[in-house]
């Protein structure tokens, strides 16, 4: 097998490993697959990998940050050569019998490396996979398109122009990614069982390192049901307020185009229609930041302080030279949703984002340095642990941070507030806008991957894909489409995380772990109250107990590192639901008052006539002085279509009157077999054809004649 990622600095390592591949076959496996051997393997898989994921990252980095043809094609080859180097290892991996090894970390090493994913597939399917793959191999904020449709959709109040955008972003996305996803589906299930898994739901499961992760999310989500359940009911409350019971039923789903979001995975953006307290409305930050001056630098030098404030470490010179903050001046066109890059050298480190200057962006820059910050601390250990030790965790951390950042206390500091002091009030509209946030998202986070799995295993087959789609969002979020959708469509499609294949779990997890961190560092500095009042800025203690978790990447097993950070190796909503405790008791309390009835008993999502004013008219719904003006322009035409048939018939009358005599004198035997003719609408036919087509025309109206039978019988 070719291997183009051989090179010099390998020469020793590959000196010993190239006999022992020559004589494979000439002395018993177990001389060779042994724990010794396996120790040298590991050896070369890492110094190998080293330069082949370098080099796949830097083509990548130059594509998203330099769109054009040429970048493109040189990623897909260098990301080939990486499957190539995955599908080599991994295999030679799976031939050392691991439980007969001594050494812990070469039994875990060797395990984590048998997982080649994709690089499983025959090289044709690969190709196919990869040609069809996301463009940005960074780590992704789970919100991402940055589209003009989102600016509709967060800011605009008519439920027209709301819908518009809603549908047309379906429609424009989803039917290219119907047409290919049946075969995605079979190229990842045939890729999972290549490396051992049922399906591609099954080895997206294995990251989490549990026999019972389906019924322990499903336990976890049961325990936030209740905080869902109270936001749901208000905001639904609030909307029928607005747009009516036209649109919103009081016991029913929220039609999802009216949630300020896309995705309505996030409902901050309509903060304006639901604050508990309207005339104490909340800082306008990012109008704060604009007038003090704030760029985009100063947002990354402020999260950059606020990380080494805890003791962590500082982000290397390469990355303030090489990270792309804003969208280039030049022209070029490139990637702009945030993610953060690891190069693999232990030096590289870049974060790419086209920041504007926002209190969104702000706190974006913030979780992205959380990802840069667990790269830094686990940069010495080896390529295969190089990650979080469960995908959740990778996420958490710069989440947890922002709790921290957005707390009052914080944000006082920086000058971005204008009231000194928080009442009770504001506490609770403060809270409203983290739950639209963070808690509007559990079920979505949920169902995204839940539904992933259901068709992998074949629960959900492909001519139901979007019909079970909604079938989860409404069980779960409580939601319907605002249009009737047919499996020609599929808006599964208009998250990106569906169409690019990106597992979702870890925004999920992540979305309860973030509070479950903030309890346990709070706790650390000492914090005494109400946990959503916590900033554990320039907190040692805190930093000490972060970086002690994140130093040890993926070499432990998840509950264990969760352990050493929270005292607990579950992932409970015990600290979700304290940081919420004041909201919650405010959302029971008014719900109770206004009568709310939780969930939606009228458990569907069928279209049914609601009683309206409207009037149904050549199928369409129009006001009744629309109808009545309709009749009338219909009784015009049905006058002025009788006219023109009497001119019709009059005028082939007299056609008929002035038609030859016959000339029987001089017809010889044949002519005079012929009977005389008759004429109707202009044609020659026998008398009694012209009787009966005469009877159809006066009597027959239901159908025009040249869509009878009768018409074209000549009998």
């Amino acid at each position: 097998m070719d291997l183009p990622w051989t090179f010099p600095t390998c020469a020793l390592l590959y000196g010993h490993l190239l006999p022992w591949l020559r004589t494979e076959g000439d002395q018993s496996s177990d001389d060779f697959y042994n724990e010794t051997m396996a120790k040298i393997f590991l050896q070369y898989y890492e110094n190998t990998t080293r330069v082949v994921w370098n080099r796949f990252m830097e083509a990548s980095w130059n594509y998203v940050t330099n769109i054009n043809q040429q970048n493109l094609e040189e990623m897909l080859l260098k990301d080939m050569e990486r499957s190539q180097h995955m599908l080599f290892f991994g295999t030679q991996a799976r031939l050392f019998k691991i439980a007969r090894f001594q050494d812990p970390v070469v039994k875990h090493m060797l395990s984590k490396l048998q997982n080649i994913d994709k690089a499983a597939l025959p090289k044709d399917e690969l190709q196919e996979v990869m040609e069809g793959a996301p463009r940005s191999p960074g780590t992704c904020s789970p919100g991402e398109s940055g589209d003009w449709w989102e600016d509709v959709m967060a800011t605009s109040r008519d439920q027209k122009e709301l819908l518009w955008a809603w549908q047309g972003w379906r429609d424009a996305v989803g039917p290219q990614v119907r047409m290919t996803f049946e075969r995605y589906v079979q190229l990842s299930n045939k890729a999972a069982k290549l490396n051992g898994y049922e399906d591609m739901g099954a080895l997206w499961q294995s990251m989490y390192e549990s026999d019972t992760l389906e019924q322990d999310l499903e336990h976890l989500y049961q325990e936030l049901q209740p905080l869902y359940l109270n936001l749901h009911a208000y905001v639904r409350r609030a909307l029928h307020r607005h747009y009516g019971p036209e649109l919103i039923d009081l016991r029913g789903p929220i039609p999802a185009h009216l949630l300020g979001n896309m995705w309505a995975q996030s409902w901050v953006n309509i903060l304006d229609l639901v604050l508990p307290f309207p005339k104490k409305p909340l800082d306008d930050i990012t109008r704060n930041m604009k007038v003090q001056h704030w760029k985009p630098e100063k947002m990354f030098i402020e999260a950059e302080n606020f990380y080494t404030s805890l003791g962590l470490l500082s982000t290397p010179p390469d990355f303030w030279r090489k990270s792309m903050m804003e969208r280039p001046a030049d022209g070029r066109e490139v990637e702009c949703h945030a993610s953060a890059w690891d190069f693999y050298n232990g030096q590289d480190f870049r974060i790419k984002k086209c920041t504007e200057v926002t209190i969104e962006d702000l706190l974006s820059i913030f979780h992205q340095m959380g990802h840069i910050q667990y790269f830094l601390q686990y940069k010495n250990l080896s390529v295969i642990f190089r990650a979080g030790t469960n995908p959740a965790f990778e996420e958490a951390v710069g989440l947890v941070i922002i709790l921290s950042v957005f707390s009052h206390k914080h944000l006082l500091n920086k000058g971005l507030l204008s009231h000194q002091h928080q009442d009770s009030e504001e506490e609770v509209n403060f809270l409203m806008g983290i739950a639209l946030d963070k808690i509007a998202f559990i079920p979505f986070a949920y169902l995204m991957d839940l539904s992933r799995w259901k068709v992998f295993d074949g629960t959900i087959q492909k001519d139901v894909y979007n019909q079970e789609w909604w079938s989860l969002r409404l069980k779960y979020q409580g939601l319907c489409p605002p249009t009737p959708r047919t499996e020609e469509d599929f808006d599964p499609a208009a998250k990106f995380h569906i169409s690019a294949s990106m597992p979702y779990l870890r925004y999920f997890l992540s979305l309860v772990l973030q509070f479950q961190f903030h309890e346990a560092l709070c706790k650390a500095t000492g914090h005494m109250g109400l946990l959503h009042r916590c900033d554990i800025y320039n907190s040692k203690m805190a930093g000490k107990l972060l970086e002690d978790v994140l130093k040890l990447g993926s070499s432990k097993p998840w509950p264990e590192v969760l352990e050493k950070i929270t005292g607990e190796t579950k992932v409970p909503a015990k600290a979700i639901m304290t940081y919420s405790k004041l909201l919650l008791n405010w959302l029971v309390t008014e719900n109770v008052q206004q009568g709310e009835i939780l969930g939606w008993p009228d458990f569907s999502c069928y279209f049914e006539e609601k009683e309206t004013d409207k009037v149904t008219f050549l199928s369409l719904e129009l006001d009744p002085n629309q109808v009545n003006f309709g009749q009338w322009v219909l009784l015009a035409l049905s006058f002025v279509m009788f006219l023109v048939a009497l001119l019709l018939a009059c005028r082939l009358h007299s056609l008929e009157k002035r038609s030859p005599a016959q000339d029987t004198s001089v017809q010889d035997i044949s002519t005079l077999e012929i009977p005389p003719k008759a004429y109707f609408l202009g044609i020659a036919m026998e008398p009694r054809q012209a009787v009966k087509r005469r009877s159809c025309w006066a009597f027959n109206n239901r159908k025009p004649l040249w869509m009878k039978a009768e018409w074209w019988s000549w009998d």
